[in-house]
């Protein structure tokens, strides 16, 4: 699965560099992404100094060189192994409304071509968890609470040792932020991810599921495997 939609990744990208100067990337920071960035990074003929790479999400409290906070695991699986043009990294720092403020800006100057993200167990999509995910939201990026079952994604994922370690604020882009990209690529592997995939595809588009938006887009690609799609 990961293989298969980083090729699918790559071969949009070489055609993209083929008919425009440059390419404006978003990247979600998460487990169930690395073993497509593993095979991305092998794919041949990208030229990545054209590509400008943003990501999703991130922690708001966590020390800045804490091995958690996603724009970290983002360079260590993907940033520093390829020469991109620019990366963008979010940083909430000690002000993160004008951190949301200054990323939002950066994201509007150019479209976004590709998203490649993942879907959560309670069917989020970034930091968009049902209690604060909102199809019309007026922001680009916004501050927001994390849910229960996200805050428990991550330790189970292996992210954090215990409940209490996980944060409970992040900086998201917001749904409709994600959704006015050009094409996306969802890889959703695993059996914790069944129901939220279920959902997804059979739900009421909706906030109680936020990954339902995803049908909303015309250019959506989703990589599932055995145990996400039975």
């Amino acid at each position: 699965m990961g293989r298969a939609a980083a090729a699918a990744i790559a071969e949009d990208l070489r055609a993209r560099l083929a008919r425009q100067s440059r390419v404006r990337m978003v990247f979600a920071a998460a487990p169930s992404q690395a073993e497509m960035l593993e095979a991305l990074v092998a794919e041949p003929g990208i030229d990545w100094q054209r590509i400008r790479a943003f990501h999703m999400d991130e922690y708001i409290g966590l020390d800045a060189q804490a091995p958690q906070r996603f724009g970290l695991w983002l360079q260590r699986h993907l940033f520093d192994r390829l020469p991109f043009g620019a990366v963008r990294i979010i940083d909430p720092g000690n002000d993160p409304s004008s951190a949301a403020l200054a990323y939002a800006a950066e994201l509007a100057a150019e479209p976004i071509d590709v998203v490649c993200l993942g879907i959560g167990v309670n069917g989020h999509l970034a930091f968009n968890d049902p209690p604060v995910a909102d199809l019309a939201d007026a922001q680009d990026v916004k501050i927001v609470e994390l849910d229960g079952a996200c805050r428990r994604q991550q330790v189970d994922d292996g992210c954090f040792a215990q409940l209490d370690q996980v944060p409970s604020h992040a900086l998201t882009l917001t749904l409709p932020r994600l959704l006015r990209s050009d094409r996306m690529y969802c890889v959703v592997p695993g059996a914790a991810k069944r129901e939220a995939v279920r959902r997804s595809l059979r739900d009421p588009i909706g906030t109680a599921c936020p990954a339902t938006a995803l049908r909303l887009h015309p250019r959506v690609v989703l990589f599932l495997d055995p145990d996400s799609a039975p």
